[in-house]
């Protein structure tokens, strides 16, 4: 079973003087000796470095305290998660599904090996708990392939112990610094060793640059959301919180831009792709929508007097919540371990390589983009219009529902356009947010009636009163109501301030 642990720690430079004294600095009262241990790493990655181009590290190392199979993923500078698997010939397969969306299809090499006699200090305050560990390490580095050749340094490595207060790390960074060590070049070294040791000096693909035509905006904005759901599929294989959610809505913004911006990338290219994107987050839904559901019923639940509940209420609810979560979960490790899904992702790849640029997209952007969002925004405004002329009901209801998911469209596209049309998108981005939390709220209480009349039929098919599930029922329609009484208001309010686009 794999662990998973935050690791924080920073690189420098190793110094001729040696180490400096850090006695005194960021509550350090005491620097113990741990001695010198032997570390043997190979690291591995596609032969064209997809791992290490997400900085994305893995590698099976012996010797030390933590021999095994090691994941790194970066979270924020000096931050990775690391995730840590017993000792094996072989890389299990918990950490293999983690890097499948970016490995896919080929074929993980080992492409370095770095062996690093490590000498250990360890920082303690005044009671002796450890602060942080420094290292010196002095590192040799092969490459295992081609015709790659050897390098070796000694750099000097700081990291925060488990429960240590970051502020920590600065301030001994502080006193380093003063003493003349400098920061390490290299983001690890892994990056040290791939960048030393090729046969060939690397190239380093072109930035993409400042964008300037639509065509370039519309791209970041699709480039942006094909790595998040990249960079978020190991989190959700792990179940992490608000994991599959960020999946679905990066799925959602990559769907809406396709449809919204049909003037700068060509939909006979994109509409397939959209339909694909459709169905994966659909079977994201599966699980975040009962998720949100859950939450929603059980706080409604905890809210009514205990004289007010009859029969297990909670229970039922608990139970029904976990039994669909099970469900959906293990379909949706199905779906991310499917070829259909890998294939997505190479599609993305490949029209972000060789995107179907229209003739709009080489024009300045303020016209097509400005133009799509308006029309899009004019979408809303005609099913909100539509909406508030039905009798309530489940045709209203569907309405404003439509209405919600054109809202996030148009707020998608304000946010593509956010570079180009500056304060007037990024105030539409903010009031369609606000207009799809209000529609939210209205659809979320429609499912939750929906739920509770199921729940109410089952529960009185076992014998139990349906007392509270009707009680339920009743705020939640109450709810909704409220919701249709803000919404004139409200979208009178959003209408003057998109009057600028």
């Amino acid at each position: 079973m794999a662990e998973t642990k935050r690791e924080i720690e920073r690189k420098y430079e190793s110094v001729e003087g040696g180490l400096p004294d850090l006695t005194g600095a960021a509550g350090v009262a005491a620097v113990a000796d741990r001695g010198v241990s032997h570390l043997d790493a190979t690291y591995y990655d596609t032969a064209d470095e997809r791992l290490a181009a997400s900085s994305v590290t893995l590698r099976r190392r012996t010797g030390g305290s933590d021999a095994g199979w090691h994941l790194k993923f970066p979270v924020a500078p000096d931050v990775r998660e690391e995730i840590h698997a017993p000792l094996s010939d072989t890389l299990p397969g918990e950490l293999a599904a983690l890097v499948r969306s970016r490995v896919r299809d080929r074929e993980l090499l080992p492409l370095v090996r770095l062996r690093s006699d490590r000498d250990v200090r360890h920082l303690l305050d005044a009671d002796g708990r450890l602060l942080a560990e420094m290292s010196v390490d002095t590192v040799h580095a092969e490459r295992l392939t081609g015709r790659g050749g050897t390098s070796r340094w000694t750099e000097i490595e700081v990291e925060l112990a488990d429960g240590t207060d970051p502020a920590v790390l600065d301030k001994l960074d502080k006193r380093l610094r003063k003493a003349g060590v400098r920061p390490s070049a290299a983001a690890s070294k892994l990056a040290r060793a791939l960048q030393e040791t090729a046969p060939v000096q690397r190239r380093v693909p072109p930035s993409a640059g400042r964008p300037v035509t639509a065509g370039d905006h519309v791209l970041a904005y699709v480039r942006a959301q094909r790595d998040a759901i990249v960079e978020l599929d190991p989190a959700v294989r792990r179940d992490a919180e608000d994991s599959v959610h960020s999946m679905r809505v990066a799925t959602r913004r990559l769907r809406s831009t396709f449809k919204s911006f049909g003037d700068v990338l060509d939909r006979e290219v994109t509409g397939p792709l959209a339909d694909e994107l459709k169905w994966l987050a659909g079977e994201l839904g599966l699980d975040r929508d009962r998720e949100v559901l859950a939450e929603r019923l059980t706080a409604a639940v905890d809210e009514v007097p205990a004289g007010l509940v009859r029969g297990p209420v909670a229970e039922r609810l608990r139970s029904w919540s976990s039994a669909e979560h099970g469900g959906a979960r293990g379909r949706l490790l199905g779906v991310l371990d499917s070829r259909r899904y890998l294939a997505l992702l190479d599609t993305l790849d490949a029209l972000i390589a060789d995107p179907p640029l229209l003739k709009a997209a080489g024009k300045n952007p303020r016209k097509p983009m400005a133009k799509a969002v308006r029309k899009d925004f004019r979408k809303v405004s005609r099913l909100i219009g539509h909406a508030a002329g039905l009798e309530p009901g489940t045709d209203r209801d569907v309405a404003l529902h439509e209405a919600r998911k054109k809202a996030k469209r148009t707020r998608y596209a304000a946010e593509a356009a956010e570079g180009v049309l500056g304060k007037p998108a990024k105030a539409l981005v903010k009031s369609m947010k606000a207009l799809q939390d209000l529609l939210g709220e209205h659809q979320d209480s429609v499912m939750a009636r929906q739920t509770l009349r199921e729940l109410s039929a089952v529960a009185h098919a076992a014998g139990e009163s349906a007392f509270t599930y009707g009680l339920l029922h009743e705020r939640q329609e109450q709810r909704a109501v409220r919701a249709e009484a803000e919404l004139p208001g409200f979208w009178d309010a959003i209408k003057d301030g998109a009057a600028d686009l």
